[in-house]
């Protein structure tokens, strides 16, 4: 049948079997190199073979099976002709996954010479390899070739699929996959010898493909923008690569976007690890706000990714600048990520350190937008300007985290920020200066619970307020600790208001190796571990290295509750003064910031 798209394209829509898909003579499969890599685990493997073995044998019955009749729908292909070949848009996992076990099942019936089981095998045969005017198989030309993955795993598919061997030593989801569909096999024969011809023919005849055959490579992308492979959906970023491609593959750079895309995607996995999307979905995440502050939405609510970037048919996925940008922040990250001192100074990354702990996420949008907006050709940024800006940044942040808790609060105040980063123009929150005496009192009022995310952030923040401390790796695992500990208060009752011990006050980062030994300690016997110590073996155990903690050891030797109060107000006050410092409060003028 025919069906007319959107922009009056025409699709060959006929759902067909798969023998009948596989077999046909002019069907010649191939797996364009824009794809994503193969994905399907035995999780997805196990799920297909339990559908496959209980639509071919119902309630576990040979005979209840209608071959006439009975329909198994296994999603649709999306492809276009170019070059002789059928592209797959859209399907790559099921094809290539049904490819893997139609050769395991081929590669058992090698030794059966009985005539149903040489009958099945030509079936196969047609469905694998290219086939003469007689229908018999050319062994040495394949139905499917793929330029998805590495050359050595696209190398060990079609490899497989030439001669039934998967190395026991491979690792790839094709190996992985195919000795898994080569172990169902074996058992099922051992299990139900008399079904075995029955189970290829089944699954070749009564399972139906929906190949959706486009006329150009246009129209079938913009189908594969829509549908999702069967356990897998594509991400937003599959989507935006197929767009890329298409454009650069029109300006003859097809093969020099695939390098810069593969390089991208390597890069992005080691330094994001998003709670939802991939890691390439983030870069476009970040780089989004950017290009939303240039179009000058202020919008709290923000559009999904794909929706912001599909505007006006992918415009913006369609020039050379956007993919540039990409990679020079996806950069920026890495060297953030690394702690680069060839690009950043030691004041600078000890900012960063803290807004590593931010109580949310926002906050690597924001310093997107500002190095987007102020790098240099070379892609550095001014070090004055961008300690300022960090400066305000985690004061304004922090202080909003207390004042007006949600990250969706923030959204307002800093899209607005955004759009005059694009202008040039400085950070100065003007319309969202906080009352001085209101800060004061929603921090004394607010209870610092170690859940709450603000609690390590503003004790990381007070750690770096300390002129000795030193940087710290991004990788240690810092938790919080209770200077007075819990268990001390239990066993000594000596703190007259309870509420003192959550303070932040009575707070601190430490090394979770630290804290593991220390926690429920006094004061007095906490200080070997805060300072390092010898063990009995004779090994040395090292100190913190949040200072103020060894400052306070060396200069007390017990931590009392009047310490909790006058730390716990020193903390507050010094936010103050550093919101202060910053421009924050209402009775100051904007300006620049210290800190």
């Amino acid at each position: 049948m025919w069906a007319e798209g959107k922009h009056m394209s025409k699709l060959n829509i006929d759902q067909q079997t798969i023998r009948a898909l596989f077999s046909d003579k002019k069907t010649d499969f191939l797996i364009p190199d824009y794809q994503r890599p193969y994905a399907w685990g035995e999780k997805e493997c196990q799920t297909l073979w339990d559908d496959l073995f209980l639509f071919a044998f119902p309630e576990n019955n040979c005979d209840s099976f209608d071959s006439e009749n009975e329909e198994y729908f296994l999603g649709p292909i999306v492809m276009f002709k170019h070059d002789g070949k059928m592209e797959i848009i859209d399907g790559q996992q099921r094809l290539t996954t049904l490819m893997l076990l139609l050769r395991a099942f081929y590669a058992k019936y090698g030794s059966m010479k009985n005539d149903k089981a040489l009958k099945t095998s030509k079936f196969i045969e047609q469905c694998i390899w290219k086939t003469d005017e007689y229908g018999d198989s050319d062994k040495t030309v394949l139905k499917i070739n793929s330029e998805v993955s590495t050359e050595k795993e696209k190398g060990e598919f079609l490899n497989i699929l030439k001669t039934g061997v998967a190395l026991n030593n491979s690792q790839s989801n094709y190996a992985i996959n195919y000795r898994f569909f080569q172990e169902k096999i074996v058992n099922f024969l051992d299990q139900y010898p008399d079904w075995f011809s029955l189970f290829p023919l089944r699954i070749m005849n009564n399972c139906i493909l929906l190949p959706i055959e486009a006329e150009s490579q246009d129209t079938a992308l913009r189908i594969f923008s829509t549908l999702n492979d069967r356990g897998k959906p594509l991400s937003d970023s599959d989507i935006f690569k197929a767009q890329f491609y298409k454009y650069y593959s029109s300006h003859g750079e097809k093969d020099s976007f695939i390098m810069k895309w593969k390089d991208l995607e390597a890069l992005c996995d080691s330094i994001f690890h998003p709670q939802s999307g991939t890691p390439m979905d983030e870069i476009f995440t970040r780089y989004m706000y950017y290009e939303r502050a240039r179009q000058g939405i202020t919008s709290s609510t923000t559009e999904a990714l794909r929706k912001f970037y599909e505007r006006n048919d992918y415009a913006l996925l369609k020039t050379d600048d956007t993919f540039t940008n990409l990679i020079d922040l996806a950069n920026f990250w890495r060297d953030v990520e690394n702690q680069s001192i060839e690009r950043f100074s030691d004041r600078i990354l000890r900012r960063l350190f803290v807004l590593n702990y931010a109580p949310n996420g926002m906050w690597t949008y924001f310093v997107s937008v500002y190095y987007m907006a102020n790098r240099e050709k070379d892609g550095t940024l001014d070090d004055e300007k961008f300690f300022v800006f960090l400066n305000k940044t985690i004061a304004f942040i922090w202080a909003y985290a207390v004042i007006n808790p949600g990250v969706n609060a923030l959204r307002t105040p800093l899209f607005a920020e955004m759009i005059n980063l694009v202008n040039g123009r400085p950070v100065y929150f003007a319309k969202f200066l906080f009352d001085a005496q209101q800060v004061q009192n929603s921090f004394n009022n607010f209870v610092f619970n170690n859940n709450r995310g603000i609690t390590k952030s503003m004790l990381t923040w007070w750690a770096f307020q300390h002129p000795g401390q030193v940087l710290l790796s991004l990788e240690s695992v810092l938790e919080i600790e209770h200077i007075f500990s819990r268990n001390r208060q239990e066993n000594e009752r000596t703190l007259s208001n309870t509420r003192n011990l959550e303070s932040l006050g009575n707070k601190s980062l430490l090394e979770k190796r630290i804290n593991i030994r220390a926690s429920d300690y006094k004061f007095v016997d906490k200080i070997k571990y805060y300072t390092g110590f010898e063990n009995k073996r004779n090994q040395k155990k090292e100190g913190t290295k949040i200072q103020e903690l060894r400052d306070m050891v060396a200069a007390i030797s017990d931590f009392t509750e009047s310490d909790i109060v006058q730390r716990n107000a020193k903390i507050i006050q010094g936010f103050i003064n550093f919101m202060k410092n910053n421009g924050l409060l209402k009775e100051d003028e904007p300006h620049g910031c210290t800190g």
